[in-house]
């Protein structure tokens, strides 16, 4: 599958955007929580970190839109973006499970959409 200019450094910028343990705990906290989402106080609770911290990875995440972040009064609401992850996915699955069958597509858990 032929991608786009840019393409490929936009994914590559994904990937290094989760490429922490506290951002990929944060992602599958998240998709747990997917579709309400998580107030930024709920993460921080569940995983234990200063709101500095928190505040950092989230923007990391926020700027490559692998998540959403809305204002609620006084809270703010964290959601994982499914969209841009579906795009993230599908560009690993034609590479890996299309073209040259590097991974049989029947292992891999289907995702709804």
């Amino acid at each position: 599958m032929k991608q786009k200019p840019g393409q490929v450094t936009r994914y590559a910028d994904m990937f290094a955007a989760m490429g922490t343990e506290s951002r990929l705990r944060i992602m599958q906290l998240l998709l747990s929580a997917h579709p309400d989402g998580m107030v930024v106080g709920e993460i921080q609770q569940e995983l234990g970190v200063s709101a500095s911290n928190l505040s950092h990875h989230l923007d990391k995440l926020k700027n490559e839109e692998l998540v959403t972040v809305t204002r609620e009064g006084t809270f703010l609401r964290c959601t994982a973006n499914t969209r841009t992850l579906q795009e993230l996915l599908g560009f690993l699955y034609a590479e890996c499970c299309t073209r040259n069958q590097a991974v049989r597509p029947e292992t891999i858990v289907a995702i709804d959409k």
